[in-house]
């Protein structure tokens, strides 16, 4: 299969008959993608990313948009869309819709960080009511709002293809999250789902509540991201309730809350029996030693499911880090662990010294790195992580649920994003 016209040659021409002008970015990504054509064997995806670090680009507009989605409505072998960090509106988001409801190629889209409100998230959701082909779509960091996502919980009644959704960071409320939450007790196609940093203004947790409700019943949810939902131990408790019953979750992110060593208990007694979460992603709460000893006794006597574990910054000293690294030595499966951020005493730092030293613990696998001051082990950190690096990209090696295809994390560090 071929593109046809090259992809630069139909822009330059496209832009001449709308009279609109080249943006020099769009057209050197063109270019590259046609010196490829003859290497494609499978789809391809067009990075026209605004955030380039290394060479300062021309961001895309709504026009620019506009004119791309006509080039590509054809392009059979472009399989998938970068456009974050631009600066696009709901008027391009209406391009957008329609390349949609149009293109029968396309499975991955990134809008994150535009400039896309209410209106345009009702024109996407809207077009993928029809949309049979997408699979992963981003729109972190997009102002929705709470109406903007009222239309992507409906979108989730009808849309049987989408299998990751991320919708952190895009000011979403209560009402949109319950229904979200609702949507999902009958949607059987999405594996992940981001829903971080909401806006809510009640304290009684009733949107973990509905969650829980959802994880009951649903089983086909893979990933699930809840960062910053100021949920405490209540809502742990509840999740974790729901947990006994769940046999589909494996990545589960509770990062940035209000979790303390009542809410690590209740998912110590989880992973005693629990055997599906593979990932669990604790970082910046306030588990304390109490709650570092719960989880300790999980994953040393009774869980063998677990790969990955984050207590990045949980007000831990050593006492509680010691009996983490012991946990390691007995518990095989566990074998990505971070924990920078907490209080390190010369006996944390030897026992993760010598889990490094001795093979246990890879160094690629954890955030901390051993050296050696007058005689004293110390930790300096590393730049690894579940938080590391922005969006889904756990650089966690060979750490893989056994549907990688499922899963936003995994499928993120493919991306080399």
């Amino acid at each position: 299969m071929s593109v046809h016209p090259a992809l630069l040659q139909h822009y330059v021409q496209t832009c001449r008959n709308l009279g609109q002008p080249e943006n020099p970015f769009i057209a050197h990504v063109l270019q590259e993608a046609d010196k490829k054509e003859k290497t494609w064997t499978e789809g391809i995806t067009l990075k026209i990313a605004g955030n380039n670090n290394v060479v300062p680009v021309q961001r895309v507009t709504d026009d620019d948009l506009q004119v791309l989605a006509s080039v590509l409505r054809n392009a059979a072998l472009v399989t998938g869309l970068d456009l974050r960090y631009n600066v696009l509106t709901d008027a391009g988001a209406k391009d957008v819709a329609t390349f949609l409801k149009e293109n029968s190629t396309l499975r991955y889209l990134n809008l994150m960080f535009n400039d896309i409100g209410t209106n345009g998230a009702e024109l996407i959701a809207r077009a993928l009511h029809r949309n049979e082909t997408l699979v992963y779509l981003r729109m972190t960091g997009n102002r929705i709002g709470n109406k903007g996502g009222m239309f992507f919980a409906s979108m989730l009644k009808i849309n049987s293809t989408l299998e990751k959704l991320d919708l952190g960071d895009c000011d979403l409320g209560t009402q949109c999250l319950v229904a979200i939450a609702t949507a999902l007790t009958q949607n059987k196609s999405l594996k992940a789902i981001n829903l971080n940093r909401p806006l809510l203004y009640s304290q009684q947790e009733e949107t973990t509540a509905h969650v829980a409700v959802m994880l009951k019943s649903n089983s086909s949810l893979v990933e699930l991201h809840l960062r910053k939902h100021e949920m405490k131990n209540f809502g742990v408790e509840q999740l974790c309730e729901a947990l006994y019953e769940n046999s589909s979750l494996k990545y589960l992110d509770l990062s940035c809350n209000k979790i303390t060593c009542d809410g690590a208990k209740f998912l110590g007694q989880l992973l005693k029996c629990n055997q599906t979460l593979e990932i669990l992603d604790l970082n910046a709460n306030r588990i304390g030693d109490d709650g570092a000893i719960y989880l300790s006794e999980a994953l040393a006597l009774y869980n063998r499911t677990l790969q990955a574990l984050s207590v990045v910054s949980n007000n831990i000293s050593g006492k509680g880090l010691v009996v983490l690294s012991d946990a390691m030595k007995t518990n095989m499966e566990l074998s990505y662990i971070y924990v920078w951020g907490n209080k390190f005493d010369e006996a944390s730092c030897t026992a993760f010294s010598e889990l490094i030293q001795t093979g246990r613990l890879k160094p690629n696998c954890t955030d901390v790195e051993p050296y050696e001051v007058d005689g004293h082990v110390c930790l300096a950190e590393l730049s690894h992580g579940l938080q590391k690096h922005y969006y889904w990209t756990p650089r966690c090696g060979e750490v893989t649920n056994k549907d990688a295809n499922a899963s936003l994390a995994i499928a993120a560090v493919s991306e080399h994003l």
